[in-house]
């Protein structure tokens, strides 16, 4: 039986820390070392002070019991996903024979921010008592890549809606869908109230699987090391972003609040519910806001969903940020309230296993995106 989250009241973390903007690759089926990967960002690289009292080539990994370990203590089991900013390979911890998934992304901050970070990720390692929060084992700097230790999980969303529609060509139950909704805002409720973070980058490839749960990751540490690298390079379209990031006139960096992840997350449910991006393919950054922001707005009409996942949807892709609910008020949606039910709780989990079973066998490769067709408006697919 899956136990859902129950907030204990508690004095709130003030962190300095910022969301992970990584976006692993789901198309990767071979097994790839190390030796074969280029330098996917080719970013110089800080010159670490000569007065530092502390090693960051060593870290401490939370495991059983704490050990401390360096990138010679990690065996490389191949890479599991690759993105504009690193990678992320499967690594075992040869002492305790820890399988972790690793994050390995190129660091542009000095060694004094480098030093806070990992200070600001062991709060979060010891205090993160959220069932729907990956659990992050540890980190350390090597040559100016930062490697995240964590807790390895059978798949992402992502590939997940990928093998059930395009594959199976079967459709994710609605149960299964209002538990994802769930243990994903319980997620984001919490790191918003325990630790004063708001993730920025809600999305499919960030919510993983595995055949009990799901579990929010990339939040935390290297959303600052993202941040770094952006700086340096044209960001382009990012998909999931709401209306008031992409109206130049409307936005402003201290302007984004929770109702901008609501907006992803409202995108988010979107595909997985019908097993396409809600947008036809952008050319440019001008398609994307002509869509989005200058468009009618988008709405979930599919006739095999329930009025209250459809009216949840709606009311997440509001135009208006102001009208959309924050992440309590919608824990509070019929749509969601369905899920608490211990018998749903059950039936997911059997539902999740089952497609692992599946997918782990599966060879095919899946698009990065998978758009609505031409002639299609985007609220008539109805699969």
């Amino acid at each position: 039986m899956i136990h859902f989250l129950f907030l204990v009241s508690k004095p709130s973390l003030k962190l300095n820390l910022k969301p992970l903007d990584f976006d692993a690759a789901t198309n990767t089926t071979k097994v790839k070392q190390h030796s074969d990967v280029p330098d996917i960002n080719p970013i110089p690289r800080q010159v670490s002070s000569a007065n530092s009292h502390r090693d960051l080539s060593t870290g401490k990994l939370h495991l059983a019991k704490v050990y401390k370990f360096t990138s010679n203590d990690l065996i490389d089991r191949g890479i599991i996903g690759e993105g504009n900013f690193g990678i992320v390979c499967k690594m075992e911890h040869e002492e305790s024979n820890t399988l972790m998934a690793v994050k390995r992304i190129r660091s542009t901050v000095d060694e004094r921010c480098q030093k806070q970070m990992l200070n600001e990720l062991d709060i979060v390692m010891r205090d993160n008592t959220c069932p729907h929060i990956v659990q992050f084992y540890g980190a350390l700097f090597k040559e100016g890549d930062c490697w995240i230790c964590m807790e390895l999980m059978d798949t992402s969303l992502d590939r997940f809606y990928k093998y059930v529609y395009h594959k199976l060509n079967q459709s994710i139950p609605e149960s299964v869908l209002a538990y994802i909704t769930l243990a994903t805002l319980q997620a984001l409720d919490y790191i918003k109230s325990r630790w004063q973070i708001i993730h920025r980058d809600v999305k499919p490839s960030n919510i993983l699987v595995s055949r009990t749960t799901i579990k929010l990751c990339d939040f935390g540490i290297s959303g600052q090391l993202i941040d770094s690298i952006a700086k340096t390079r044209d960001a382009g379209c990012r998909p999931y972003l709401p209306p008031e990031r992409i109206d130049p006139l409307r936005a402003t960096r201290d302007g984004y609040d929770v109702r901008s992840d609501v907006w992803s997350l409202g995108i988010t449910i979107y595909e997985i519910a019908t097993g396409y991006f809600p947008f036809r393919e952008w050319t440019s950054v001008f398609d994307q806001l002509q869509q989005i922001v200058e468009g009618p707005p988008l709405r979930l009409t599919v006739d095999r969903l329930s009025d209250n996942c459809k009216d949840f949807v709606n009311t997440c892709l509001n135009k208006d940020e102001n009208q959309r609910p924050k992440y309590k008020k919608l824990l509070e949606h019929p749509f969601v309230q369905k899920a608490k039910e211990p018998q749903q709780a059950e039936n997911t989990a059997a539902y999740l296993s089952q497609i692992i079973d599946g997918l782990s066998e599966n060879t095919d490769t899946f698009e990065l995106y998978y758009y609505l067709p031409s002639n299609s408006p985007a609220s008539s697919n109805s699969r």
